[in-house]
């Protein structure tokens, strides 16, 4: 543990003004205050803080930032509040350590609600100070780092994910490159910790061996530079077992057919000198065209620049090669920690790279639930980039597979709102075309044009999503008023009494409502009945059931024996006399589309079909394409269960298995105890190395389906999972 003089040294030699006295009083407070409390290892609590303030002095940042460190556990653990923080270290401190404090006081309902819940909080926080991120980080990286200590291993595996999802992420889009590598490797060895151990055994046996032969190839380059003038620095480092991991499943190869185990950092002096050392290299060795990248003339969104090469390199073999300057390295392996300015005021979070976070501040904006906020902001994090530019030339960084409307959005929440079309490159394109590295997108608008339901399923950033579902929760919201409004001057204009406001006041604590607006679409969603609240306001009448909307069981609405039938196994029928679909018409007839097998918990939407009833699919099923231009077809439906165990229902898989023995048995022993079983297999491809199946597993609702993807995920035998959807 860092001792109380080592750490104010240690900022004091890249800080010669740091405070001191202020150090000197956090260090001693947190020791205090976390007093005789232990960690699960053994140490003492206090160590804790003391480490992440140590790790926050390795970035190199201001004297604010390091007593936020020592302190940022003492309102969650101790006795401690945020107002004794102000008094003793002053507001500014007080605020950075509430922004970093976790919500482990409020009555939560879930884990994942008490994650999302910490993250809308993280956001806030970051959005006026983004030094509230890096002491989390610090934090994150410290617990990461003593995670094996804890017994519990749900706890550890939930950790580990939150820290993979989330946190290493976040860490990218700063640019904070080192932080961001050693939290997705320590996450991955607990994660996957076969997979870990077997790669960092395999190059632990390769550094003994001297196969990878750095000190060779690094003299070669070295030699090749310096003949054509450019003093440089070159050093090879190997990649982590994580990046490695997942070059092998991306590229679908074993670990000896990997090439570029190592990739070689080549520093230079100036710009100009990065430029003449790649002409150099390529001069004197095969290139390998598809592998470069230049990120110095257009910078990622986090600040990142490098050029990037792949060659043929010394000796034969085939090397990844970075080359920079001193500060870009600095940057690239420090992010905003590598340009601190908060004695001039900070860096403002209206630079162009913190689009990313006015984007998630926006997304918490719109998000209803904890749940979805998450959702989103895993979208917004974890995806690769496109780069494309308005038709003013201003750079739009979005994620891999954006389409116009993503890009719509990107600009403004108004522009896609009311998109109509794109003209890409001058040509136009429908709305749900791919957009590539380089495109110039111009969005065409129209007053009259609203979010249409089937973008829901061709977007993929999490702002387009939000603003999506917003409006359709809010057009769905007015439905139900005008629905509710509907019934309940009905139901009171057959018995003979007016429908007021007033009256409907007197009730709404009866069916816990805040607003007269609330209980009236809680009647038009058919939640409540009107015939129940006609009842409240004059409890004199006889409770008898008359009109209103009521929930249509399937059983009930499914024909007997002509039409269409549903994608159903026999599990699947038994299940529908407990599971009801809400908003549809008494006896209407009912069918699940083959297309989509739509689950318990899936968003779903009827379309209703000549002669045959209405037909469910999920919201983001493709043959909603189809149905696009008929918007009187579609009915906003919602599943509604009756009872728990409500059967099995047909959820498909597609899985990618390693060709080895023993691979098919870990996959139907792990679906077996997650109390899953497989209705049908089917090898659709078949390689040396691998193989893909479509599996249909009957599961009782979409989290179940998501438990056992998650479970197979974990699994060393299996490569990859995904739900498919035909």
């Amino acid at each position: 543990m860092i001792r109380q003089y080592e750490l104010v040294e240690r900022v004091q030699a890249y800080d010669p003004d740091a405070d001191e006295e202020l150090l000197n009083a956090a260090y001693v407070f947190a020791v205090k205050k976390h007093g005789s409390q232990t960690r699960a290892s053994g140490d003492p609590y206090y160590s804790h803080p003391v480490e992440v303030a140590g790790l926050l002095a390795d970035m190199k940042l201001d004297a604010a930032s390091i007593v936020t460190g020592l302190l940022h556990d003492t309102i969650e653990d101790t006795d401690t509040t945020r107002e004794e923080i102000a008094r003793v270290f002053g507001e500014e401190i007080a605020r950075l350590v509430d922004g970093v404090t976790k919500l482990s006081r409020l009555e939560l309902q879930s884990e994942t609600t008490k994650e999302a819940e910490n993250l809308r909080k993280l956001v806030i926080a970051m959005s006026s100070d983004i030094r509230v991120l890096l002491v989390k980080l610090a934090d994150r990286l410290h617990n990461m780092s003593t995670l094996r200590h804890i017994k519990d291993p749900s706890r550890r595996q939930r950790i580990a994910r939150e820290t993979m999802d989330l946190y290493a992420p976040l860490a990218s889009r700063i640019g904070m490159e080192r932080v961001k590598t050693q939290l997705e490797d320590l996450a991955f060895a607990e994660l996957n910790p076969d997979g870990h151990g077997s790669i960092a055994a395999r190059l632990k046996k390769l550094r003994e061996e001297g196969g990878q032969q750095v000190p060779e190839i690094e003299a070669g380059l070295r030699t090749t530079l310096a003949e054509g003038g450019v003093k440089a620095q070159v050093s090879g480092r190997e990649k982590t077992p994580y990046s490695i991991w997942r070059k092998m499943r991306t590229k679908n190869v074993d670990f000896e057919q990997l090439s570029d185990i190592t990739a070689f950092r080549v520093i230079v002096e100036t710009r100009a000198d990065c430029y003449s050392a790649l002409g150099l290299l390529h001069e004197r060795y095969r290139t390998l065209p598809s592998r470069f990248k230049d990120y110095i003339s257009v910078a990622k969104p986090n600040g990142y620049r490098s050029l990037h090469t792949g060659l043929i390199g010394p000796l034969g073999r085939r090397i990844e090669v970075q080359i920079r300057t001193r500060d870009m390295n600095d940057q690239a392996e420090r992010g905003v920690a590598a340009h601190w300015l908060y004695k001039q005021g900070g860096p403002s979070t209206d630079a162009p790279q913190y689009a990313w976070l006015r984007s998630l501040v926006e997304i918490l904006d719109k998000a209803p639930s904890p749940e979805e906020f998450l959702e989103h902001t895993r979208l917004e994090m974890f995806q690769d980039q496109v780069f494309c530019f308005t038709p003013k030339g201003k750079l739009i960084a979005l994620p891999r597979n954006a389409t116009p409307v993503d890009f719509a959005y990107a600009v403004h929440s108004g522009v896609g709102d009311t998109c109509v079309g794109a003209k890409i490159n001058g040509r136009m394109q429908p709305l749900r075309t791919t957009l590539v590295n380089g495109d110039q997108v111009e969005i065409v608008v129209s007053k009259a044009q609203t979010p249409s339901p089937t973008w829901e399923r061709f977007v993929v950033t999490g702002k387009a999503k939000a603003a999506i579902r917003r409006f359709m929760r809010t057009r769905q919201r007015e439905q139900y008023l005008q629905l509710g409004r509907s019934l309940l001057g009905k139901a009171f204009h057959e018995e003979g009494y007016e429908l007021t406001d007033k009256g409907l006041e007197g009730v709404l604590a009866n069916f816990k409502q805040a607003s007269v607006e609330d209980l009236v679409a809680h009647v038009g969603e058919g939640l409540t009945t009107a015939r129940e609240v006609l009842l409240a306001v004059f409890p004199g009448l006889k409770p008898q059931r008359k009109g209103g909307a009521e929930v249509v069981p399937i059983s009930r609405a499914r024909p007997s024996g002509r039409g269409q039938r549903a994608a159903a196994t026999t599990q699947r029928e038994a299940a529908a006399g407990r599971i009801a679909i809400r908003e549809l018409i008494p006896g209407m007839a009912i069918h699940f589309a083959r297309c989509c097998h739509p689950l318990p918990g899936d968003r779903i939407v009827g379309i209703v079909t000549t002669g045959k009833g209405v037909t469910i699919h999920t919201i983001d099923c493709a043959t909603l394409e189809s149905f696009g231009d008929s918007q009187d077809r579609w009915i906003d439906v919602g599943w509604d269960a009756v009872g728990e165990n409500a059967g099995s229902f047909t959820g498909r898989l597609k899985v990618t298995v390693a060709n080895q023995p023993g691979s098919l048995s870990s996959l139907s022993t792990v679906i077996a105890r997650h109390e899953g079983n497989i209705s049908n297999l089917r090898i659709v491809n078949r390689s040396l190395d691998f193989f893909d199946m479509v599996i249909d597993v009957e599961v009782a609702d979409v989290r179940h389906l998501a438990d056992i993807t998650a479970a197979l995920r974990a699994t060393p035998a299996i490569n990859a999972v995904e739900r498919a959807r035909n």
